[in-house]
This record gives structure tokens, C-alpha cells and sequence, in this order.
């Protein structure tokens, strides 16, 4: 039943990624959220509704804007996409439970944040922490424990004792990811931190390599790796956490 269930949420999750698309563009702008309508970013016309579908759209366009012919960033489609595949995997995973809730409303905001980081190294405080205050409130409504904000919280000092001892590394938005990330996924959450830094490593190492000792002055999206490591653990770090705490006994 919980693939029927997913399967329903596919086409409405494609239409949460394309505000979410609108959240990413204008939110570190500080531009409205509402007002004016899509428009093409190279000649300024607005997008109708049918070329404004997500993801076939852009298909149909071959990835250019209609008028100018423009190309539409790729980010766009991605977005969509990702966001209406993690939706669905949250009711798949959890079914129509408050846990589901807070699962996709984490998995939604971290599409946000990785895009905004990416693009511009900003993990915005108006998505972050509003975030943070919802998965919480759905978590203790579901499970009521003090795992949830003391994961959060644990989470977000473990960050920002890294931030205070290498300030270049990071930034106070990964801290406050962080809390988002304990409060989404309770015990897991070291999960989370661990291969989001790992998978950092790579990057780091590439960068190491082409740039030598100037590779240290050059920022990665680390929010993005945090964002991939929340991820995983949301959907098996139950399961990696266990099979870690039986290589112990």
C-alpha cells in the first residue's frame, strides 16, 4: 500500500521542487517568494504555464528558454526531480505517518540547501531553522523523547567546536544545518556527520592534489556533503549504525 501511497505523491512532489526552485533562486536575495512571476533570465519574458511543467518542460524545450533560446540551468530540473523522488521515498519508506511528514520536510529542505550552497556557498537561516522548528515539533508529537533536540543540539556543538578549531572549514550555516540534521534523525545523526565528511574528503582531496598548499584557502559546499550524509542516514542509518555496533561485540 505504501508504493500506491508513493506513487500518488510523485506528481504533487514535482510541483513542491518547482517552489522549491523559486526558494533557492530568490530566498538568498532576500526577493519575494510570490511576486513577479517566472521569468527567463536572459530576455526577461514570463514563463507560461506550459512551459512552466517541471521537468517535461524543460525536456520539450531541450533545456532553452522558448523566446531567446537561453539555456535553462540545469539546476531546475534537478531539483524537481530530486525533490519529487525523496517525497515519494519518505512515504515508500514510512507511509502516511507524522514520521513521513517530518522525513519529507527534512529531505525538502536539504534540496534546498544543497542547491543554495552550491550555487552560492549560503545555507540560508530562513530555510534552516524554520525547518528545524517543524521536524521537531512533528517528531515529538510522533515519538515524544528528548533524543530529538538533544541530538539536535549535540550535533550542532560538535560542529561548532570543529568551526571554532578550523574556522576556514566551515561556516555557522553548516552548524545550523547540523541542528536540523539532529533534530530529522535523533541517534542517527552521528551517522549523518560521518559520511557527509567522508564524501567531503573527496573533493578536498582532488582540490589537494591539482592546487597543492592553495587548496586550503578554497571553499567547498560542505552543506551539500552534510545534506548527502543526512540523507543516507535518514533511510538505512538505523541499519549502518547497528551493523557498526556489532562489529563491537
Amino acid at each position: 500500500m505504501n508504493a500506491v501511497f508513493a506513487a500518488a505523491t510523485f506528481a504533487p512532489a514535482l510541483a513542491l521542487g518547482s517552489f522549491l526552485n523559486v526558494v533557492a533562486s530568490r530566498l538568498p536575495r532576500g526577493a519575494s517568494l510570490v511576486h513577479p512571476g517566472s521569468a527567463c533570465d536572459g530576455c526577461g519574458t514570463e514563463i507560461h504555464w506550459y512551459d512552466n511543467v517541471p521537468v517535461v518542460s524543460y525536456l520539450m524545450l531541450r533545456g532553452r528558454c522558448r523566446t531567446c533560446r537561453t539555456p535553462i540551468g540545469w539546476r531546475h530540473p534537478a531539483v524537481e526531480a530530486v525533490t519529487a523522488v525523496l517525497i515519494a521515498s519518505c512515504v515508500l519508506a514510512f507511509g502516511l505517518t507524522l514520521e513521513a511528514a517530518a522525513a519529507a520536510v527534512f529531505a525538502a529542505a536539504l534540496v534546498v540547501i544543497t542547491a543554495t550552497d552550491i550555487e552560492r556557498r549560503i545555507i540560508p537561516n530562513r530555510v534552516v531553522l524554520p525547518a528545524a522548528a517543524v521536524v521537531v515539533v512533528l517528531r515529538l508529537v510522533d515519538h515524544p523523547s528528548i533524543e530529538w533536540p538533544l541530538a539536535g543540539l549535540a550535533a550542532a556543538a560538535f560542529l561548532l567546536a570543529a568551526a571554532l578549531a578550523y574556522p576556514g572549514g566551515m561556516g555557522m550555516g553548516d552548524v545550523k544545518l547540523a541542528l536540523l540534521m539532529g533534530v530529522a534523525l535523533g541517534r542517527t545523526v552521528p551517522v549523518a556527520l560521518f559520511v557527509g565528511m567522508v564524501a567531503a574528503l573527496v573533493p578536498s582531496a582532488v582540490l589537494f592534489v591539482r592546487h597543492g598548499a592553495k587548496a586550503r584557502k578554497m571553499k567547498i559546499p560542505f552543506g551539500a556533503f552534510l545534506a548527502l550524509g543526512g540523507l543516507v542516514a535518514l533511510f538505512v542509518g538505523h541499519e549502518l549504525l547497528g551493523a557498526y555496533l556489532s562489529t563491537l561485540n
